[in-house]
């Protein structure tokens, strides 16, 4: 079980870090991302991937100990509710995104970005404490 802790450790965080500092470098991403998710196709495909990452998670890693373990189930945890939300109840979906104020965003990227570079300091043993 240690090794799929370090494998997902290792893909959580890479994806977050990329993910994170494409879109500090390029926030007109994040517009267009937004703007795709108005249609509803985007949305059921994106829900999809979200319950295929979020299942293959959970049965890889579904580990409730209070360490930094509990971030990787979470995280596949809360990818499987976004995509079932999503894929059940798009126009709901829509409305939250829709009332998410965009002023936020940098602010949760910040947050996210610091969350990637954590689970890949528990992968590769950058910083030990």
């Amino acid at each position: 079980m240690e090794n799929s802790s370090i494998f997902l450790a290792q893909f959580w965080g890479w994806y977050l870090v990329i993910f994170c500092v494409l879109l500090i470098v390029r926030p007109k991403r994040m517009s267009q991302l937004l703007a795709y998710l108005e249609d509803e196709k985007y949305l059921v495909l994106t829900s999809l991937l979200a319950i295929i990452i979020g299942l293959l998670n959970i049965l890889a890693h579904n580990i409730w100990e209070f360490n930094w373990k509990l971030i990787i189930t979470l995280l596949g945890w809360i990818s499987l509710t976004k995509g079932i939300i999503r894929f059940s109840f798009p126009r709901t979906a829509l409305k939250a995104l829709n009332a998410f104020n965009i002023k936020w965003i940098p602010y949760f990227l910040v947050v996210l970005f610091v969350l990637g570079v954590f689970l890949l300091n528990q992968a590769y043993i950058w910083v030990p404490y």
